[in-house]
């Protein structure tokens, strides 16, 4: 028997077993990144909240946490988006229709999508970030009594390191969300805004006084984000953050994602600012 028909042989299942799924899909999304559309197979609906994320685990080799990047479009299975920088995530990456995985979760909290009913909401992501934040945006996007507008603010190294670039040209074109892209680098070609993402902060018009914000994406980014948003007249009780750490267990056992007094698998990721604002000083984030 191999590893992956152990998977789908194993009888217990939950928060600390790995319950089998298969790959139905997978694609590659940029050189070093991967999208695996993967269901139960069982045949159960998965159920998530946009901000989640899973434990993906690979027989003999280990686990990784992912962030869901997208329902599929018949509901019935998730998506994740894998980048590859190591010994599991290469393995995830190597995967084709029809194989085997583990996984536990989706683990943690989502992004307080709803708290933005009547609000604009502002996304602000920069280079893998957008995949924990992109269901989010889709939810807002899909709800038709939504009162405010959806701002999306992304940035990432070079131009063909742009993720989710249908997503990105179908949300601007059809005007369900103002889009505004820059990247690090310029290539031949590239028309577009050249600088940090928060150089372009100022590019679009939102109600700073309501508004709630989503940011995902590298530490200095996002502590640069958070600033100039709170001088924009954001509280920061409506500014809300998906952290990343060395997450190991998923289930606040482990310790290896203690931040202070909180575990960012269990207590996040997505916190508001309000509640860690004094933690992103701490060392290993």
């Amino acid at each position: 028997m191999n590893p992956t028909e152990a998977i789908a042989t194993t009888e217990a299942s939950g928060d600390t077993v790995p319950s089998p799924w298969v790959v139905r899909a997978a694609w590659r999304e940029l050189s070093d990144t991967t999208s695996l559309e993967i269901a139960p197979a069982d045949g159960s609906t998965p159920r998530f909240q946009p901000g989640q994320f899973s434990m993906l685990y690979m027989p003999g080799i280990g686990d990784i946490p992912v962030s869901v990047s997208a329902y599929s479009d018949d509901g019935k299975a998730l998506v994740h988006t894998v980048r590859e920088v190591g010994a599991v995530s290469a393995a995830l990456c190597a995967m084709k229709a029809g194989d085997w995985l583990g996984v536990r979760g989706p683990f943690g909290n989502g992004w307080p999508v709803d708290a933005a009913a009547d609000r604009d909401l502002i996304v602000i992501a920069g280079g893998l970030g957008l995949a924990p934040v992109r269901p989010a945006i889709q939810q807002a996007i899909d709800d038709s009594g939504r009162g405010g507008k959806t701002v999306v603010f992304y940035g990432s190294r070079s131009p063909s390191a742009l993720l989710f670039r249908d997503d990105l040209l179908q949300w601007a074109v059809s005007g369900v969300a103002e889009v505004r892209t820059t990247v690090d680098r310029a290539e031949p070609g590239w028309r577009g805004n050249v600088g940090l993402v928060t150089s372009i902060l100022d590019r679009a018009a939102f109600d700073a006084e309501s508004a709630v914000a989503f940011v995902c994406g590298p530490e200095v980014m996002m502590r640069f984000a958070v600033f100039d948003l709170l001088s924009r007249g954001l509280s920061a009780d409506r500014i809300f953050l998906s952290l990343e750490r060395n997450m190991h267990c998923g289930i606040g056992l482990c310790g290896h994602c203690q931040l202070g007094p909180k575990f960012i698998c269990t207590d996040g990721p997505v916190f508001p600012y309000s509640e860690i604002s004094d933690l992103l000083t701490v060392r290993g984030l």
